[in-house]
This record gives C-alpha cells, structure tokens and sequence, in this order.
C-alpha cells in the first residue's frame, strides 16, 4: 500500500472528510461532493487535475467550502491539541483551496466558462 501513497495523499484525505461530512441536500452539494472524491482519488497518484470547464464554478465553490470547514471545525481542534504536524498539514489544505478556487474563479471569468483548467498543485508538506 506504501508504494501508492503520494505526498498529497493527505490532501485527498482532507477531500473525502469534508465530502463525506457534508448533507446531499440538493443536487448541486452532491455534484460538488463528487467533484470532490474525483479529484481526491486522482490525487491519490498525482499533484495535477483537469477541470472540466462547465465544473469549474462548481468546483471552486465545493473547494472553498473545504477550506471554510476545515477552518471553523478542524483548524481549532488541531491547534488546542497542539498537533504541529496536524496544523500544517490543515493549514496547507486550507490555503491551497482557497488558492486554487481563486484559480478556477478567474479562469471561469476570463474564458466565460469555456475551457478545461489544469491545477498543479504546489509542493506539498
């Protein structure tokens, strides 16, 4: 199992926690959730996905949702249980979602919804 693990395989891990913990109450929420567990899974051998381009808003909005999640419900735990390891890990996950919905938002503008957008991630921790 250690030989498919990759360094983000944190960040998919983050992903599938947040997706698993959020309600399907419409579906748009069960769309994102499951752009989250695709891009999860892809990362699990990777640091780069597409976007599709009719997803990309869609995408953006489920990955800011990550970040605010794991912002109010997670961030505080970790930092009470003066988890070092924990905080980066959540921090990096957090800014990184913000960075790459900002990324896909712009995206989305300037080309009207109409092209593909690949994320490279940066070094993880």
């Amino acid at each position: 199992m250690a030989g498919l693990m990759t360094d983000y395989n944190f960040y998919a891990g983050y992903l599938r926690f947040a997706a698993n913990k959020t309600e399907r109450e419409t579906p748009e929420i069960t769309e994102m959730m499951a752009e989250l567990e695709r891009i999860a899974e892809i990362l699990e051998s990777g640091n780069s996905f597409i976007v599709k381009d009719r997803k990309l808003r869609l995408t953006a909005r489920a990955l800011a949702g990550v970040a605010g999640f794991l912002q109010q419900h997670i961030l505080p735990e970790v930092i009470a249980a003066e988890n070092e390891i924990g905080e980066a890990q959540t921090r990096w996950v957090i800014d990184t979602s913000m960075e790459v919905m900002a990324n896909l938002m712009a995206h989305a503008e300037t080309t009207k919804d109409g092209e593909n957008f690949t994320v490279n991630l940066p070094p993880a921790l």
